[in-house]
């Protein structure tokens, strides 16, 4: 048996390099992601736009991000991070260029859907950082990725909206928006030449079959099937916002249509499951040193779940809460008290994954739900009567908590198990967007105060969960090329 260590005593030059090119891989590819959002005027005055098409456009821009975080995983995991981030960015950089073209509504709803996909990058990072740093120091790594990176839809709303008046004309925002695609397009080469899958002399450990997780028992196997439910159900829920009941964007027959695909893709999925697990549900014993518990993975779901799909939901609507609660608030004011909420990613998301590194996986992501838990319920009780200043306070306290909890959910992930960490980041991933469009769905039916208070039940429940969390501790086991069994230390 040898072991497997990354060369270091702490982290080198080359770690710290690798790092800042992936989490600027990451800030670029949600500068594409939300390259629309702050141009939001200029793009309705342009094609003349219905409010009701504009929220089409927004569901549109998540729809397929749910599922691409599946099947980028499953690509990062054979393939490796390098070429999956290289030509990721390169397709997503090729789909700004063809929305920012774009002549109509219809193709410019189709590239937005299609642009979707590139929402799925941040699941590549986290298997590549998960590579570069170990056990002690991957959680504040992988928060320094998921933070600054994440930080790139914040850059485009204080950028775009200049760069389109620096263009000038009715199509300045074609430009702006372009820009972003060429930066995107130019840094997938400046990616490809300089990322490298793992420091020199370590072996990128691959699954032994693609198109679903490996699993160690049956119960498992049972437990994986019903965990992709949710993820189908959420995307059905999301045509039905699209259809004649919703935004009036799909007719009846195409949303029944859509339908009928979701219900193919789960068959299809389902199928490919058991392909991968076939032989240890038909009695082939699966190796003590590939064994792990997939409720660790679920776990990480739900608490992902709870804290980015809370994030996603609440950036949505906090601008809009605050002009309705404040008398006299501009929209300017709003926006900017609104993105308050997206700043705090610069340093809570590192600092979830450092404290995480320090003082446990299970009690720190704990910590950090309560937390979250008791931030929503502060801002169920935000009216007119309070102070601006005590209501962005607890945005604040809110906020931290809950992108610290995101920080410690991806300090975990990598830990699981090594040759899988893409396809475990890619469903927390999809999770945390499933969790997005469940919360925003509710936000539809009630009023702020009571969605705050739904979010706080859901991480009170996630609380319970993530008390079945395991910490991990020893060493993780993975096959080399030649045979020989390696050690991954846990600690």
């Amino acid at each position: 048996m040898s072991s497997e260590k990354l060369n270091l005593l702490d982290v080198t030059r080359a770690n710290i390099r690798l790092l800042h090119l992936t989490w600027f891989a990451f800030f670029l590819t949600f500068v594409v992601w939300f390259s629309h959002a702050p141009l939001k005027p200029l793009i309705m005055e342009t094609f003349n736009m219905s409010v009701a098409q504009w929220k089409a456009l927004l569901i549109l821009n998540v729809a397929l991000t749910i599922p691409s975080r599946i099947v980028v995983g499953i690509l990062v995991d054979k393939f490796g991070p390098r070429i999956v981030y290289s030509l990721l960015l390169a397709a997503g950089g090729m789909m700004c260029l063809a929305f920012a073209s774009a002549q109509s509504y219809e193709q410019l709803a189709l590239f937005r859907f299609l642009l979707g996909f590139v929402g799925a990058g941040f699941v590549i990072g986290i298997r590549l950082v998960g590579e570069w740093f170990p056990a002690r120091h991957v959680g504040l790594a992988e928060g320094v990725y998921g933070g600054w990176g994440n930080f790139g839809s914040a850059a485009a709303a204080f950028t775009l909206p200049t760069l389109a008046l620096v263009f000038g004309g009715d199509d300045g925002w074609r430009y702006a928006i372009g820009m972003t695609g060429l930066m995107a397009m130019a840094y997938s080469v400046v990616f490809y030449l300089r990322a490298r899958n793992t420091p020199k002399g370590s072996t990128y450990f691959k699954p032994k079959k693609s198109g679903g997780l490996e699993v160690t028992n049956k119960k498992d196997f049972y437990f994986y099937l019903a965990m992709n439910l949710p993820m189908y159900l959420i995307l059905a829920v999301l045509a039905w916002k699209l259809s004649p009941s919703g935004v009036g964007l799909l007719t009846q027959g195409t949303t029944y249509l859509m339908y009928v695909i979701l219900l193919v893709l789960c068959v299809y999925q389902f199928s490919q499951i058991y392909r991968v697990n076939k032989d240890m549900l038909q009695g082939t014993p699966v190796p003590a040193h590939d064994h792990y518990k997939f409720k660790q993975v679920a776990i990480l779901d739900w608490a992902y779940f709870v804290t980015f799909g809370s994030e996603l939901a609440v950036v949505s609507m906090l601008p809009a809460f605050f002009l309705e609660t404040f008398e006299g608030m501009t929209l300017a004011a709003a926006g900017a008290l609104g993105a308050a909420y997206a700043f705090m990613n610069l340093v809570a998301r590192p600092g979830g994954g450092y404290i995480s590194d320090k003082f446990g996986r299970r009690r720190s992501m704990s910590i950090f739900i309560v937390g979250l838990t008791l931030g929503y319920f502060a801002l169920s009780q935000v009216s007119g009567a309070w102070p601006i200043s005590l209501a962005v306070i607890s945005v604040m306290f809110c906020s931290f908590f809950v992108q610290a909890g995101e920080g410690a959910v991806f300090a975990m992930v990598p830990l699981v198990k090594r040759r899988m960490t893409g396809q475990i980041a890619g469903m927390a991933g999809a999770y945390g967007n499933v969790g997005a469009v469940t919360f925003l769905t509710v936000y539809s039916f009630v009023d702020a105060s009571t969605f705050f208070l739904v979010i706080a039940a859901a991480a009170l429940v996630v609380f319970g969960i993530v008390q079945f969390l395991e910490e991990p501790a020893g060493h993780m086991h993975e096959v080399n090329e030649d045979g020989t069994i390696a050690q991954i230390e846990l600690t």
